[in-house]
Protein backbone atom coordinates (compact mmCIF):
# COMPACT_ATOMS: atom_id res chain seq x y z
CA UNK A 1 0.00 0.00 0.00
CA UNK A 2 3.07 2.02 -0.76
CA UNK A 3 5.02 4.01 1.25
CA UNK A 4 4.32 3.60 5.33
CA UNK A 5 6.36 4.12 8.29
CA UNK A 6 7.33 6.41 10.94
CA UNK A 7 8.80 10.66 10.63
CA UNK A 8 12.22 11.12 8.52
CA UNK A 9 14.17 14.48 8.42
CA UNK A 10 15.58 16.28 5.17
CA UNK A 11 17.74 19.26 4.88
CA UNK A 12 15.45 22.21 3.52
CA UNK A 13 16.86 24.73 0.95
CA UNK A 14 17.45 27.39 4.42
CA UNK A 15 19.71 24.50 5.48
CA UNK A 16 17.10 23.64 8.78
CA UNK A 17 15.45 20.17 9.09
CA UNK A 18 12.06 19.64 7.73
CA UNK A 19 10.15 16.51 8.87
CA UNK A 20 9.07 14.39 6.57
CA UNK A 21 5.78 11.81 7.47
CA UNK A 22 5.94 8.45 5.24
CA UNK A 23 2.60 7.19 4.48
CA UNK A 24 1.26 11.09 5.11
CA UNK A 25 -2.14 9.95 3.45
CA UNK A 26 -2.63 7.32 6.18
CA UNK A 27 -2.80 9.77 8.78
CA UNK A 28 -5.33 11.66 7.01
CA UNK A 29 -7.64 9.15 6.36
CA UNK A 30 -6.65 8.26 9.96
CA UNK A 31 -7.88 11.36 11.37
CA UNK A 32 -11.51 11.19 9.19
CA UNK A 33 -11.85 7.86 10.50
CA UNK A 34 -11.44 9.36 14.30
CA UNK A 35 -14.11 11.81 13.48
CA UNK A 36 -16.60 9.64 11.92
CA UNK A 37 -16.28 7.35 14.97
CA UNK A 38 -17.39 10.36 17.07
CA UNK A 39 -19.52 11.26 14.73
CA UNK A 40 -21.16 8.08 14.92
CA UNK A 41 -21.23 8.31 19.04
CA UNK A 42 -22.97 11.64 18.76
CA UNK A 43 -25.81 10.22 16.18
CA UNK A 44 -26.32 7.33 18.80
CA UNK A 45 -27.02 9.81 21.97
CA UNK A 46 -30.62 10.16 21.62
CA UNK A 47 -31.31 6.31 19.71
CA UNK A 48 -29.45 4.68 22.82
CA UNK A 49 -30.94 6.87 25.67
CA UNK A 50 -34.29 7.22 24.23
CA UNK A 51 -35.97 4.24 25.84
CA UNK A 52 -33.94 2.18 28.41
CA UNK A 53 -35.56 -1.18 30.15
CA UNK A 54 -34.33 -0.71 33.91
CA UNK A 55 -35.35 -3.92 35.94
CA UNK A 56 -35.61 -4.46 39.86
CA UNK A 57 -35.69 -7.16 41.33
CA UNK A 58 -38.85 -8.23 43.24
CA UNK A 59 -38.98 -8.05 47.00
CA UNK A 60 -41.55 -8.44 50.06
CA UNK A 61 -39.90 -5.16 51.45
CA UNK A 62 -37.65 -2.65 50.52
CA UNK A 63 -33.96 -2.63 52.27
CA UNK A 64 -32.55 0.74 51.78
CA UNK A 65 -28.77 -0.48 51.93
CA UNK A 66 -29.09 -2.80 49.31
CA UNK A 67 -27.12 -1.93 45.72
CA UNK A 68 -30.02 -3.30 43.74
CA UNK A 69 -32.85 -1.78 41.98
CA UNK A 70 -35.97 -3.27 43.98
CA UNK A 71 -39.30 -3.78 43.06
CA UNK A 72 -42.48 -3.96 46.03
CA UNK A 73 -45.71 -5.19 44.99
CA UNK A 74 -49.12 -3.07 46.96
CA UNK A 75 -52.23 -5.61 46.29
CA UNK A 76 -54.89 -2.81 47.30
CA UNK A 77 -53.98 -1.06 43.87
CA UNK A 78 -51.73 -3.37 41.91
CA UNK A 79 -48.95 -0.96 42.12
CA UNK A 80 -45.33 -1.30 42.63
CA UNK A 81 -42.81 0.60 44.33
CA UNK A 82 -39.88 0.74 42.39
CA UNK A 83 -36.54 2.20 44.63
CA UNK A 84 -33.50 2.57 42.33
CA UNK A 85 -29.99 1.29 43.62
CA UNK A 86 -29.41 5.60 44.05
CA UNK A 87 -32.20 5.92 46.29
CA UNK A 88 -34.75 7.03 43.80
CA UNK A 89 -38.43 6.21 44.13
CA UNK A 90 -41.48 6.10 41.86
CA UNK A 91 -44.62 4.31 41.72
CA UNK A 92 -45.97 2.89 39.13
CA UNK A 93 -49.12 0.92 38.01
CA UNK A 94 -49.06 -2.57 36.97
CA UNK A 95 -50.42 -2.02 33.48
CA UNK A 96 -47.43 0.22 32.81
CA UNK A 97 -44.76 -2.44 33.25
CA UNK A 98 -43.93 -5.80 31.85
CA UNK A 99 -41.94 -8.55 33.82
CA UNK A 100 -39.13 -11.18 33.11
CA UNK A 101 -38.67 -14.60 35.22
CA UNK A 102 -41.17 -15.70 35.82
CA UNK A 103 -42.87 -12.37 37.35
CA UNK A 104 -39.57 -12.07 39.51
CA UNK A 105 -38.28 -9.06 37.55
CA UNK A 106 -39.63 -6.03 37.28
CA UNK A 107 -39.45 -3.97 33.88
CA UNK A 108 -39.51 0.06 33.65
CA UNK A 109 -39.29 1.99 30.53
CA UNK A 110 -37.28 4.78 30.85
CA UNK A 111 -34.98 7.00 28.89
CA UNK A 112 -35.15 10.27 27.42
CA UNK A 113 -38.82 9.70 25.76
CA UNK A 114 -40.03 9.44 29.78
CA UNK A 115 -37.92 11.63 31.29
CA UNK A 116 -39.14 14.77 29.07
CA UNK A 117 -42.79 13.46 29.15
CA UNK A 118 -42.72 13.21 24.94
CA UNK A 119 -44.22 9.63 25.59
CA UNK A 120 -47.27 9.37 27.48
CA UNK A 121 -46.36 8.00 31.02
CA UNK A 122 -49.79 6.79 31.76
CA UNK A 123 -50.54 4.66 28.08
CA UNK A 124 -49.96 1.12 28.38
CA UNK A 125 -46.79 -0.43 27.51
CA UNK A 126 -47.98 -1.39 24.31
CA UNK A 127 -49.43 2.22 23.57
CA UNK A 128 -45.68 3.87 24.82
CA UNK A 129 -43.96 1.62 22.78
CA UNK A 130 -45.68 2.78 19.48
CA UNK A 131 -45.44 6.18 20.58
CA UNK A 132 -41.93 5.98 21.28
CA UNK A 133 -41.01 4.47 17.71
CA UNK A 134 -43.81 7.01 16.08
CA UNK A 135 -41.97 9.96 17.58
CA UNK A 136 -38.44 8.69 17.27
CA UNK A 137 -39.18 8.20 13.82
CA UNK A 138 -40.52 11.72 13.53
CA UNK A 139 -37.62 13.50 15.13
CA UNK A 140 -35.25 11.37 12.84
CA UNK A 141 -37.14 12.65 9.48
CA UNK A 142 -36.19 16.08 10.67
CA UNK A 143 -33.01 15.38 11.16
CA UNK A 144 -32.87 13.39 7.37
CA UNK A 145 -34.19 16.96 6.24
CA UNK A 146 -31.18 18.72 7.92
CA UNK A 147 -28.90 16.22 7.04
CA UNK A 148 -30.57 15.92 3.33
CA UNK A 149 -30.03 19.38 2.81
CA UNK A 150 -26.35 19.71 4.43
CA UNK A 151 -25.60 17.14 1.88
CA UNK A 152 -26.51 18.81 -0.97
CA UNK A 153 -24.40 22.13 0.07
CA UNK A 154 -21.20 20.51 2.05
CA UNK A 155 -20.30 18.71 -1.14
CA UNK A 156 -20.48 22.44 -2.76
CA UNK A 157 -18.70 23.41 0.36
CA UNK A 158 -16.31 21.16 0.60
CA UNK A 159 -15.60 21.73 -3.49
CA UNK A 160 -15.05 25.57 -2.64
CA UNK A 161 -12.83 25.71 1.08
CA UNK A 162 -11.49 22.20 0.54
CA UNK A 163 -11.25 19.46 2.86
CA UNK A 164 -9.72 21.01 5.99
CA UNK A 165 -12.11 23.80 6.36
CA UNK A 166 -14.92 21.91 5.24
CA UNK A 167 -14.11 19.40 8.20
CA UNK A 168 -13.57 22.17 10.65
CA UNK A 169 -17.24 23.69 9.87
CA UNK A 170 -18.90 20.60 10.26
CA UNK A 171 -17.64 19.37 13.24
CA UNK A 172 -18.09 23.00 15.16
CA UNK A 173 -21.61 22.55 14.47
CA UNK A 174 -22.33 19.28 15.25
CA UNK A 175 -20.25 19.13 18.40
CA UNK A 176 -21.79 22.12 19.59
CA UNK A 177 -25.70 20.73 18.69
CA UNK A 178 -24.87 17.18 20.61
CA UNK A 179 -23.44 19.01 23.58
CA UNK A 180 -26.66 21.53 23.99
CA UNK A 181 -28.73 18.50 23.61
CA UNK A 182 -28.22 18.43 27.39
CA UNK A 183 -30.96 21.58 27.42
CA UNK A 184 -33.75 20.07 25.14
CA UNK A 185 -36.74 20.57 27.31
CA UNK A 186 -39.31 18.72 25.33
CA UNK A 187 -40.12 17.27 21.41
CA UNK A 188 -39.63 20.88 19.69
CA UNK A 189 -36.40 21.68 21.41
CA UNK A 190 -35.27 18.12 21.29
CA UNK A 191 -35.93 18.23 17.40
CA UNK A 192 -34.76 21.74 17.19
CA UNK A 193 -31.14 20.30 18.48
CA UNK A 194 -31.37 17.39 16.25
CA UNK A 195 -31.71 18.84 12.93
CA UNK A 196 -28.35 21.40 13.89
CA UNK A 197 -26.39 17.78 14.65
CA UNK A 198 -27.29 16.80 11.34
CA UNK A 199 -26.50 19.98 9.69
CA UNK A 200 -23.08 19.25 11.00
CA UNK A 201 -23.12 15.36 10.67
CA UNK A 202 -23.63 15.38 6.87
CA UNK A 203 -20.18 16.67 5.97
CA UNK A 204 -17.67 13.95 6.60
CA UNK A 205 -19.77 12.16 3.58
CA UNK A 206 -19.04 14.09 0.63
CA UNK A 207 -15.88 15.13 2.50
CA UNK A 208 -14.29 12.07 2.81
CA UNK A 209 -14.97 11.34 -0.46
CA UNK A 210 -13.32 14.51 -1.70
CA UNK A 211 -10.23 14.13 0.77
CA UNK A 212 -9.93 10.28 -0.81
CA UNK A 213 -9.91 11.21 -4.40
CA UNK A 214 -7.08 13.94 -3.39
CA UNK A 215 -4.71 11.81 -0.60
CA UNK A 216 -5.05 8.53 -2.76
CA UNK A 217 -4.31 7.05 -6.08
CA UNK A 218 -7.63 5.48 -7.75
CA UNK A 219 -6.44 1.70 -6.96
CA UNK A 220 -6.54 2.57 -3.18
CA UNK A 221 -9.23 4.63 -2.83
CA UNK A 222 -11.57 2.12 -2.80
CA UNK A 223 -10.08 0.51 0.01
CA UNK A 224 -9.40 4.62 1.63
CA UNK A 225 -13.54 4.83 1.30
CA UNK A 226 -13.37 1.47 2.85
CA UNK A 227 -11.51 2.65 6.06
CA UNK A 228 -13.98 5.40 5.98
CA UNK A 229 -17.17 3.05 6.47
CA UNK A 230 -15.01 1.15 8.36
CA UNK A 231 -14.98 3.68 11.28
CA UNK A 232 -18.32 4.62 10.80
CA UNK A 233 -18.83 0.90 11.85
CA UNK A 234 -16.56 1.13 14.88
CA UNK A 235 -18.22 4.17 16.12
CA UNK A 236 -21.48 2.21 15.61
CA UNK A 237 -20.04 -0.62 17.94
CA UNK A 238 -18.89 1.42 20.64
CA UNK A 239 -21.86 3.75 20.78
CA UNK A 240 -24.29 1.26 22.78
CA UNK A 241 -21.33 0.75 25.53
CA UNK A 242 -20.25 4.42 25.94
CA UNK A 243 -23.34 5.47 25.89
CA UNK A 244 -25.16 3.19 27.81
CA UNK A 245 -22.91 3.41 30.16
CA UNK A 246 -22.22 7.11 30.45
CA UNK A 247 -26.00 7.19 30.49
CA UNK A 248 -26.52 4.52 33.94
CA UNK A 249 -23.38 6.50 35.44
CA UNK A 250 -24.29 10.50 34.66
CA UNK A 251 -27.65 10.47 33.03
CA UNK A 252 -28.77 11.99 29.80
CA UNK A 253 -27.80 14.94 30.26
CA UNK A 254 -24.43 14.69 30.83
CA UNK A 255 -23.68 12.19 28.31
CA UNK A 256 -24.94 14.80 25.61
CA UNK A 257 -22.30 17.55 26.93
CA UNK A 258 -19.29 14.54 27.26
CA UNK A 259 -20.04 13.35 23.37
CA UNK A 260 -20.46 16.24 21.95
CA UNK A 261 -17.16 17.98 23.68
CA UNK A 262 -15.33 14.99 22.39
CA UNK A 263 -15.54 16.01 18.71
CA UNK A 264 -14.84 19.67 19.42
CA UNK A 265 -11.26 18.44 20.82
CA UNK A 266 -10.52 16.75 17.62
CA UNK A 267 -10.45 19.74 15.47
CA UNK A 268 -6.60 20.66 17.16
CA UNK A 269 -4.68 17.84 15.23
CA UNK A 270 -6.85 17.60 12.36
CA UNK A 271 -5.73 21.10 11.81
CA UNK A 272 -2.04 20.55 13.12
CA UNK A 273 -1.72 17.98 10.61
CA UNK A 274 -4.01 18.35 7.30
CA UNK A 275 -2.66 22.00 6.46
CA UNK A 276 -1.97 21.39 2.70
CA UNK A 277 -3.14 18.51 0.04
CA UNK A 278 -0.76 16.27 -1.38
CA UNK A 279 0.74 18.53 -4.13
CA UNK A 280 2.22 21.22 -1.31
CA UNK A 281 2.38 19.44 2.10
CA UNK A 282 5.45 20.10 3.30
CA UNK A 283 5.72 16.95 5.25
CA UNK A 284 4.84 14.47 2.70
CA UNK A 285 8.10 12.95 1.51
CA UNK A 286 8.34 12.98 -2.58
CA UNK A 287 7.68 9.52 -3.02
CA UNK A 288 4.90 9.66 -2.04
CA UNK A 289 3.89 12.76 -3.66
CA UNK A 290 4.81 11.28 -7.18
CA UNK A 291 3.30 7.75 -6.38
CA UNK A 292 -0.12 9.62 -5.68
CA UNK A 293 -0.55 11.99 -7.83
CA UNK A 294 0.71 9.55 -11.12
CA UNK A 295 -2.05 6.85 -9.52
CA UNK A 296 -4.69 9.29 -10.31
CA UNK A 297 -6.29 9.67 -13.78
CA UNK A 298 -8.25 12.82 -13.59
CA UNK A 299 -4.73 15.10 -12.84
CA UNK A 300 -4.55 14.52 -16.18
CA UNK A 301 -7.05 16.09 -17.32
CA UNK A 302 -6.51 20.05 -17.67
CA UNK A 303 -9.93 21.05 -17.38
CA UNK A 304 -10.77 21.07 -13.59
CA UNK A 305 -13.81 23.61 -13.63
CA UNK A 306 -16.39 21.89 -11.23
CA UNK A 307 -19.84 21.42 -12.91
CA UNK A 308 -23.10 22.51 -11.31
CA UNK A 309 -25.49 20.27 -10.38
CA UNK A 310 -27.39 20.71 -13.24
CA UNK A 311 -24.95 19.52 -15.09
CA UNK A 312 -24.25 16.85 -12.62
CA UNK A 313 -27.63 16.10 -13.79
CA UNK A 314 -28.04 16.00 -16.79
CA UNK A 315 -25.17 13.21 -17.67
CA UNK A 316 -27.03 9.48 -17.09
CA UNK A 317 -23.73 7.90 -15.15
CA UNK A 318 -24.56 10.38 -12.58
CA UNK A 319 -27.52 8.64 -11.29
CA UNK A 320 -25.32 5.58 -10.22
CA UNK A 321 -24.98 7.39 -7.45
CA UNK A 322 -27.98 9.03 -6.69
CA UNK A 323 -30.54 6.26 -7.43
CA UNK A 324 -28.11 3.57 -5.84
CA UNK A 325 -27.90 5.28 -2.89
CA UNK A 326 -31.63 6.15 -2.49
CA UNK A 327 -32.10 2.55 -2.47
CA UNK A 328 -29.41 1.08 -0.03
CA UNK A 329 -28.95 3.65 2.38
CA UNK A 330 -32.46 3.19 3.88
CA UNK A 331 -31.14 -0.33 4.98
CA UNK A 332 -28.19 1.10 6.95
CA UNK A 333 -30.63 3.62 8.69
CA UNK A 334 -32.97 1.97 9.44
CA UNK A 335 -30.62 -0.12 11.79
CA UNK A 336 -28.77 2.96 12.85
CA UNK A 337 -32.68 4.18 13.32
CA UNK A 338 -34.09 1.62 15.34
CA UNK A 339 -32.36 -1.50 16.33
CA UNK A 340 -32.14 -0.76 20.13
CA UNK A 341 -35.82 -0.18 19.71
CA UNK A 342 -36.24 -3.46 18.00
CA UNK A 343 -33.95 -5.76 20.35
CA UNK A 344 -35.73 -3.50 23.77
CA UNK A 345 -39.40 -4.67 22.44
CA UNK A 346 -38.70 -8.08 19.95
CA UNK A 347 -36.71 -9.91 22.65
CA UNK A 348 -36.71 -7.63 26.24
CA UNK A 349 -33.29 -6.90 26.34
CA UNK A 350 -32.84 -4.74 29.47
CA UNK A 351 -30.18 -1.90 29.25
CA UNK A 352 -26.69 -3.71 30.07
CA UNK A 353 -28.17 -6.56 27.81
CA UNK A 354 -28.35 -3.76 24.99
CA UNK A 355 -25.02 -2.26 25.55
CA UNK A 356 -23.61 -5.70 24.79
CA UNK A 357 -24.96 -7.26 21.93
CA UNK A 358 -26.28 -4.00 20.10
CA UNK A 359 -22.59 -3.67 18.95
CA UNK A 360 -22.37 -6.77 17.34
CA UNK A 361 -24.01 -5.80 13.89
CA UNK A 362 -21.49 -2.96 13.43
CA UNK A 363 -19.12 -5.86 13.31
CA UNK A 364 -19.79 -7.25 10.39
CA UNK A 365 -20.15 -3.79 8.82
CA UNK A 366 -16.77 -3.00 10.07
CA UNK A 367 -15.37 -5.68 8.40
CA UNK A 368 -17.68 -5.56 5.75
CA UNK A 369 -16.53 -2.07 4.87
CA UNK A 370 -12.77 -2.75 4.76
CA UNK A 371 -13.03 -5.89 2.50
CA UNK A 372 -15.49 -4.65 0.23
CA UNK A 373 -12.76 -1.11 -0.47
CA UNK A 374 -10.10 -4.09 -0.72
CA UNK A 375 -11.41 -6.47 -3.08
CA UNK A 376 -12.32 -4.49 -5.99
CA UNK A 377 -8.66 -2.68 -5.35
CA UNK A 378 -7.61 -6.07 -5.26
CA UNK A 379 -9.02 -6.81 -8.60
CA UNK A 380 -8.29 -3.34 -10.39
CA UNK A 381 -4.22 -4.86 -8.93
CA UNK A 382 -4.52 -8.01 -10.85
CA UNK A 383 -5.32 -6.63 -13.93
CA UNK A 384 -9.14 -5.95 -14.18
CA UNK A 385 -10.90 -3.07 -15.14
CA UNK A 386 -12.20 -0.58 -12.63
CA UNK A 387 -15.52 -1.21 -14.26
CA UNK A 388 -15.14 -4.85 -13.49
CA UNK A 389 -13.77 -4.32 -10.22
CA UNK A 390 -16.55 -1.98 -8.86
CA UNK A 391 -19.27 -4.00 -9.96
CA UNK A 392 -18.19 -7.55 -9.24
CA UNK A 393 -17.62 -6.08 -5.52
CA UNK A 394 -21.54 -4.21 -5.48
CA UNK A 395 -23.08 -7.65 -6.77
CA UNK A 396 -20.83 -10.37 -3.99
CA UNK A 397 -22.27 -7.42 -1.19
CA UNK A 398 -25.40 -7.99 -2.74
CA UNK A 399 -25.40 -11.81 -2.27
CA UNK A 400 -24.66 -11.66 0.84
CA UNK A 401 -27.40 -9.28 2.52
CA UNK A 402 -30.62 -10.75 0.76
CA UNK A 403 -30.55 -13.87 2.63
CA UNK A 404 -29.34 -12.69 5.86
CA UNK A 405 -32.00 -10.26 6.44
CA UNK A 406 -34.55 -12.76 5.85
CA UNK A 407 -32.97 -14.92 8.36
CA UNK A 408 -32.17 -12.35 10.65
CA UNK A 409 -35.87 -12.04 11.21
CA UNK A 410 -36.77 -15.59 11.36
CA UNK A 411 -34.60 -16.45 14.18
CA UNK A 412 -36.45 -16.74 17.93
CA UNK A 413 -33.16 -15.04 19.86
CA UNK A 414 -31.53 -12.33 20.47
CA UNK A 415 -27.62 -13.49 19.94
CA UNK A 416 -28.70 -15.30 16.77
CA UNK A 417 -30.62 -11.86 15.60
CA UNK A 418 -27.69 -9.85 15.95
CA UNK A 419 -24.96 -12.22 14.47
CA UNK A 420 -27.15 -12.63 11.43
CA UNK A 421 -27.66 -8.66 11.45
CA UNK A 422 -23.62 -8.62 10.96
CA UNK A 423 -24.25 -10.13 7.64
CA UNK A 424 -26.25 -8.13 6.69
CA UNK A 425 -24.07 -4.96 7.22
CA UNK A 426 -21.67 -6.57 6.35
CA UNK A 427 -22.64 -7.29 2.64
CA UNK A 428 -24.04 -3.50 2.99
CA UNK A 429 -20.34 -2.33 3.56
CA UNK A 430 -19.00 -4.07 1.07
CA UNK A 431 -21.55 -2.78 -1.96
CA UNK A 432 -21.88 0.89 -0.53
CA UNK A 433 -18.15 1.28 -0.50
CA UNK A 434 -17.88 0.82 -3.82
CA UNK A 435 -20.82 3.24 -4.81
CA UNK A 436 -19.59 5.70 -2.49
CA UNK A 437 -16.46 5.36 -4.81
CA UNK A 438 -17.46 6.13 -8.19
CA UNK A 439 -18.09 9.91 -8.02
CA UNK A 440 -13.97 9.60 -8.16
CA UNK A 441 -14.14 7.11 -10.82
CA UNK A 442 -16.29 9.73 -12.94
CA UNK A 443 -14.82 12.63 -12.23
CA UNK A 444 -11.99 15.18 -11.41
CA UNK A 445 -11.29 16.91 -7.71
CA UNK A 446 -13.92 19.92 -8.31
CA UNK A 447 -17.32 17.73 -8.88
CA UNK A 448 -16.47 14.76 -6.52
CA UNK A 449 -17.88 16.38 -3.21
CA UNK A 450 -20.84 18.24 -4.91
CA UNK A 451 -21.93 14.38 -7.25
CA UNK A 452 -21.03 12.86 -3.29
CA UNK A 453 -23.86 15.12 -2.21
CA UNK A 454 -26.40 14.65 -4.49
CA UNK A 455 -25.94 10.94 -3.54
CA UNK A 456 -25.91 11.50 0.12
CA UNK A 457 -29.34 13.83 -0.67
CA UNK A 458 -30.78 11.08 -2.58
CA UNK A 459 -29.59 8.54 0.51
CA UNK A 460 -31.66 11.00 3.11
CA UNK A 461 -34.83 10.96 0.79
CA UNK A 462 -35.10 7.52 0.21
CA UNK A 463 -34.43 7.15 3.87
CA UNK A 464 -37.37 9.58 5.41
CA UNK A 465 -39.96 7.48 2.81
CA UNK A 466 -38.69 4.34 4.55
CA UNK A 467 -39.23 5.77 7.91
CA UNK A 468 -42.54 6.85 7.09
CA UNK A 469 -43.44 3.59 5.47
CA UNK A 470 -41.95 2.07 8.86
CA UNK A 471 -45.09 4.21 10.68
CA UNK A 472 -47.02 2.08 8.85
CA UNK A 473 -46.14 -1.63 9.93
CA UNK A 474 -46.20 -2.74 13.17
CA UNK A 475 -44.38 -5.78 13.17
CA UNK A 476 -40.51 -5.51 13.89
CA UNK A 477 -39.94 -8.62 11.63
CA UNK A 478 -41.60 -7.64 8.86
CA UNK A 479 -40.20 -3.81 8.65
CA UNK A 480 -36.89 -5.34 8.93
CA UNK A 481 -37.20 -8.01 6.48
CA UNK A 482 -38.63 -6.08 3.74
CA UNK A 483 -35.45 -4.03 3.60
CA UNK A 484 -34.16 -7.41 1.29
CA UNK A 485 -36.00 -5.83 -1.74
CA UNK A 486 -34.05 -2.93 -1.78
CA UNK A 487 -31.16 -4.44 -2.99
CA UNK A 488 -31.57 -5.79 -6.52
CA UNK A 489 -33.41 -2.24 -6.95
CA UNK A 490 -29.93 -0.29 -5.90
CA UNK A 491 -27.84 -3.04 -7.72
CA UNK A 492 -30.33 -2.48 -11.12
CA UNK A 493 -30.50 1.42 -10.83
CA UNK A 494 -26.29 1.14 -10.89
CA UNK A 495 -26.03 -1.12 -13.91
CA UNK A 496 -28.96 0.44 -15.97
CA UNK A 497 -27.30 3.82 -15.84
CA UNK A 498 -23.47 3.87 -15.16
CA UNK A 499 -22.30 1.89 -18.38
CA UNK A 500 -18.64 1.40 -18.56
CA UNK A 501 -17.19 3.34 -15.21
CA UNK A 502 -14.86 5.59 -16.08
CA UNK A 503 -13.68 9.23 -16.14
CA UNK A 504 -16.87 11.02 -17.83
CA UNK A 505 -15.32 12.86 -20.85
Amino acid sequence: MGNQGSKASTPSESGGIRFKIKGLRWWVIGMIMLITIINYLDRGTLNYMWVANIEYNLVDEINPDANVNQAQFFSNDSSYLLVSKKGEKVTMHVSKLSFKNDGKTVVNRQGIAYDLGIVDKNASVADATKQAKDLLGQITIFFMIAYGFSQLFSGKLYDKIGTRKGFLVSVLIWGTADALTSLARGKVSLTGFRMMLGLGEAGPWPGATKSNAEWFPQKERAFAQGLFGAAASIGSILAPVIILMLYISFGWKITFVIVGGIGLLWIIPWLVINTKGPKEHKWITENEREYILSGQPESKISDERAKSWAELLSNKKNYSVILGRFFLDPIWWMFVTFLPMYLVDQYKLNIKELAFSAWIPYVGAMIGSISGGWFSGYLIRKGKTVDRARKTAMVLGGFIIVPSVIAAVLVPNAIAAVILMAFVLGGFQFTIVNIQTLPSDLHCGKSVGSLAGLGGAAAVLGTILAILFAGQIASWPLLFGLLAALVPLSLLSVFLTVGKIEQIK
